[in-house]
């Protein structure tokens, strides 16, 4: 049986969304370049230059997503959630940007919703738990309802809930805060992030 369909012995309720071998079970939407590869080891990889969205072919609402990352000099990349496949998943969906936020090329510039953990353009980390660059981070998101919360390497930055926000023009931009569903994946930016022990929750 594929892992897809597998419950983790260690963590009862979850299974893994990932087989180890290839691409079975996720669609992916906008490719651009070689899109993402699978590595030994049971990793998800974007391709360098290349990437797109790479979103589970299952759709689901309330959930806990668990998740390791690792991220190359300046790497850029984000975690779809009740994504679409249509859009901007940033704005359809949902994005929780997973960023090497303290590399050279950012600094200046960067928004505080653009750091690892945010709520991609509306509600930043409200912490930095971000290992140095090069090693494996995890993430434990939970998503229930309107509220949404974010664990990075056991600790929570973001604990946000989108029934706060009022602001018109920030909900005609974001389409995505009124979705109660939709798939989960992995949002390419052209550099090659690493995914690994992928596995969720149904709640």
């Amino acid at each position: 049986m594929a892992a897809a369909a597998t419950l983790t012995a260690a963590e009862p309720g979850f299974v893994s969304l990932f087989n180890g071998k290839d691409l079975t079970g996720w669609t992916l939407v906008s490719k651009k370049g070689g899109g993402y590869i699978v590595r030994e080891g049971g990793i998800i990889q974007c391709a360098d230059g290349g990437g797109g969205n790479l979103l589970t072919d299952k759709e689901y609402s309330d959930f806990v997503l668990k998740v390791e990352f690792k991220l190359p000099p300046g790497g850029n990349n984000g975690i779809g959630l009740r994504a679409p496949l249509s859009g901007d998943v940033a704005y359809s969906g949902v994005e929780i940007q997973v960023l090497d936020q303290d590399h050279e090329k950012y600094k200046g510039w960067l928004k505080d919703w653009q750091r690892t953990g945010s709520f991609y353009n509306v509600f930043p980390a409200t912490g930095d738990a971000l290992k140095p660059q090069g090693q494996w981070n995890e993430y434990e998101i939970t998503v229930k309802g309107t509220k949404y919360q974010v664990v990075l390497n056991g600790k929570k930055i973001l604990d946000a809930d989108t029934s706060t926000v009022k602001d018109p023009e920030i909900l005609k931009k974001h389409p995505g805060l009124q979705r109660t569903s939709g798939r989960v994946g992995f949002l390419g930016h052209n550099d090659p992030v690493e995914f690994r022990n992928i596995r969720i929750k149904t709640l």
